[in-house]
């Protein structure tokens, strides 16, 4: 006989748009779903707006939503291929990766806990770099608002995978959010990939194995893959896992860095710009040079450039735009000095103690290579000799920018026969300093020959590029391309003679190698594309160990006939739970409308699963229900916790007048224990034929009813925050309700009346929020 479940409304609100996916957190007092727009909104158990994500783009849908184990951050899963980590607290987009298919499902597996033994690998070295390495300092520069998704930092708290289901049938694992911990192409495991979808795929509670819920041909069946590079190696893993996340967000960092480079830059070009290149570009090539060394060397000024420095500049001018340019290039010091380097820095630690753990090749043989960690090593290296060098050339620039500025102003004073301070006055080695730099702003052009005038009379030799007072030096090292200007030979550097007289010392791999006509661009790709081939090991060698090693054959399913709505013909939910407990992983899902079924498979050694099979109809021997318990169909169903199911059925016929019904089932699973069927793991097992199927009216004290109004669609469950809450009228209505209520407090015995008059007052709640501007 069905018992009435002991739940009560909370409360009910009619929804502005359409709601198409909805997920309670574990811990707080969180909901978070995603609308047809696209948006994920985020809010508290008292209908309290937290936060609301727009969409990432047009014509978007949201697949999935997971939060992370007592965590405020989570994952949503979009049409269009992008999975963004999304900080509830901060109200931040945390990190996203993109993929090229349409998504099934996101979720965050349980916190690992990885078991240590005297043969195992003990992780320790948890932000130890934080004892040797200076925290870097935050670049104001950037506004957050502008980083994209690959630009965030990565997420913390307990360490966990995230697996990424495609549409398509590959799964993708990652370990916290950042290292990519192998693949799976789903499609190459089954009979009939023509006509082939998959439901789910799930992380056993050791990490050890997954489980994947798929149709194969008219199959529905579930795959157990065994895994024994992730058995075998969860504490290097994580430790690996951990320095990826620290490579990635300094990598992020050492971009933002280089984008406050390419902004300050771009100021110092503008303040020069304002007046002095205008001048310059204004007159032929080679004038300006010989205008401002005649002045320099003779003292005489031509009638332009007199006009130039008292009308078009004066001294006031050029103070002003002198300060500015001595600001801007202190700025771009000060970021390559202390934020580039200094993350560079940071980068060859990491890459170091990466390769340190390759040379420990007993726990860490399949995850790093050593010759590509070194290699990687070695990359990080050039990039810090390139940073250097890029120091030493802005340094050079600001010391003959000052100088330039220095003359500028003591040529003004003289020619208006001024007062001279005798800090203005140049040494004798500052006047060639000076006389070297103007020439430098316009080089000679090259002669051609009589012979190459002979063949082509009419070409003229275009002249070479005007030299923006030589800051095209630094300028190139921002760009992506070769250096035209490399830095010339110091001729005090003895290890610059002994690697050009020694060409061993070149190609030997204990050296790092500089290679000089590279831009810091250029060198920076070079160095990410080395570190991203050492995470390519990993992935390898986790996909490749992915085994077979049982199917379970748990239904039919109709056949997939194109053009014909498949949606009508089949229906497969399912939902799967972690029971610490009793070592055992659960999996509950639809094999037909009216009929699921529950595995439980053991994780104790003895490769046994427990499956029971109930219907909604009574069968023939139930004793009589109510008739509105008869032509019952299943809509959604969802673990409570480890002893409960819940399950949300509506009726397929409804008295003439009144509207549909819902009902909404908590299953208890351990009434159902004695009515389970026992199996053997093996490479094929076929449930269907050895299960028998039982109502849940004939199971004694197994369900307990809720009689819902209207027709409900989508269930969202929360065992550790007891409550429940269901999607109805076309999912634009949300109730919610409280569970495990002390019995004075039972709220059950709720007429179809009290119902109506709750629909009215949530109607009237929506229609005065919708008035109210969103928070």
């Amino acid at each position: 006989m069905a018992q009435t479940s002991s739940m009560k409304l909370l409360g009910a609100r009619n929804m502005s748009c359409i709601v198409e996916r909805m997920e309670w957190n574990n811990k707080m007092d969180l909901i978070a779903y995603g609308t047809e727009k696209g948006e994920v909104v985020i809010q508290r158990l008292n209908w309290q707006k937290i936060v609301t994500f727009p969409t990432p783009g047009e014509d978007v849908r949201v697949r999935s939503l997971s939060w992370q184990m007592d965590e405020t951050l989570l994952a949503v899963g979009y049409s269009n291929g992008k999975v963004a980590l999304l900080d509830a607290e901060s109200e931040t987009i945390i990190s996203g990766l993109i993929y090229e298919d349409d998504i099934k499902k996101v979720y965050f597996s349980k916190a690992i806990n990885s078991k240590e033994s005297l043969d195992t690998y003990t992780c320790n070295a948890k932000d130890k770099h934080r004892r040797f390495l200076p925290k870097l300092q935050t670049l104001t520069n950037i506004d957050p608002c502008l980083k994209t998704l690959d630009q965030k930092s990565f997420p913390k708290g307990s360490p966990c995978f995230l697996v990424v289901i495609m549409r398509s049938g590959k799964v993708h694992l990652l370990l916290l959010g950042a290292l990519q911990a192998g693949s799976i192409d789903l499609t190459q495991h089954i009979l009939h990939p023509e006509q082939f979808d998959v439901y789910d795929v799930r992380l056993n509670g050791d990490f050890n194995a997954i489980y994947a819920l798929l149709r194969d041909g008219q199959e529905l069946k579930m795959l157990h893959f065994h895994n024994q590079v992730l058995q075998e190696c969860m504490a290097p893993m994580l430790e690996l896992a951990t320095h990826c996340a620290h490579i990635l967000e300094t990598k992020n960092y050492i971009n933002d860095t280089q984008q406050c480079l390419t902004e300050a830059w771009e100021t110092v070009q503008l303040e020069m710009d304002n007046k002095l290149t205008k001048y310059a570009n204004s007159q032929p090539y080679g004038l300006i040079s010989a205008h401002f060394l005649e002045l320099h060397v003779f003292g005489f000024a031509t009638f332009e450039v007199e006009e130039f420095l008292f009308e078009t500049l004066s001294e006031k001018g050029f103070k002003k735009i002198s300060n500015s340019v001595d600001l801007s290039l202190s700025n771009l010091q000060s970021l390559v000095f202390k934020q580039l380097n200094g993350s560079a820095v940071n980068m060859f630690y990491f890459l170091n103690t990466i390769a340190g753990f390759g040379r420990m090749s007993h726990f860490f043989e399949s995850l790093i290579s050593p010759d590509v960690a070194n290699e990687a090593m070695r990359a990080c290296g050039a990039f810090v000799l390139k940073v250097h060098e890029l120091q030493r050339t802005i340094d050079t620039l600001v010391y003959d920018m000052k100088l330039f500025h220095a003359w500028m102003i003591f040529t003004i004073l003289r020619l208006s026969h001024q007062e001279i301070p005798d800090d203005l006055v140049l040494t004798e080695e500052e006047n060639i300093a000076m006389a070297d730099f103007l020439c430098a702003m316009e080089p000679e052009m090259e002669e051609r020959s009589d012979d190459e005038e002979e063949m082509d009379p009419l070409a003229a030799t275009p002249p070479p590029a005007r030299s923006k007072f030589n800051l095209e030096r630094v300028g190139q090292y921002l760009d992506n391309a070769y250096l035209t200007q490399p830095y010339p030979k110091d001729p005090t550097q003895l290890w610059e003679e002994m690697v050009a007289e020694n060409e061993c010392l070149s190609h030997c791999k204990l050296f790092v190698p500089h290679d000089k006509n590279l831009s810091l661009v250029q060198q920076r790709d070079k160095m990410f594309n080395a570190i991203d081939a050492v995470f390519h090991k990993p992935t390898e060698s986790i996909s490749g160990s992915f085994k077979l090693s049982s199917a379970v054959i748990c239904g039919d399913l109709p056949p997939m006939e194109p053009g014909e709505g498949l949606k009508d013909r089949e229906f497969v939910t399912c939902s799967y739970y972690v029971n610490e407990v009793s070592k055992s992983d659960m999996l509950a899902c639809t094999i037909s409308w009216q009929e699921a079924m529950i595995l439980e498979v053991s994780r104790a050694g003895d490769c046994l699963v427990r499956c029971t099979r109930i219907q909604l109809q009574p069968g023939m021997f139930t004793p009589s229900v109510h008739e509105d318990y008869y032509n019952l169909i299943f809509v959604d169903l969802q673990f409570y916790n480890e002893s409960s199911l819940s399950m949300l059925a509506q009726s397929t016929q409804s008295m003439p007048g009144s509207r549909p019904h819902s009902y909404f089932i908590q299953f208890s699973l351990s009434a159902a224990r004695n009515q389970c069927t026992q199996h053997q793991m093996g490479p094929l097992v076929k449930l269907k034929d050895a299960t028998v199927t039982h109502s849940i009216h004939d199971i004694l004290d197994s369900a307990t009813f809720k009689g819902l109004d209207g027709v409900c669609e989508m269930l969202a469950v929360s065992g550790s925050r007891k409550v429940a809450t269901v999607l109805s009228d076309r999912k634009r209505k949300m109730t919610i309700f409280e569970m495990e209520i002390e019995e004075e407090e039972d709220d059950t015995e709720m007429s179809q009346a009290s119902f109506l008059e709750i629909s009215k007052e949530s109607v009237l709640a929506g229609v005065a929020d919708s008035e109210k501007p969103d928070a």
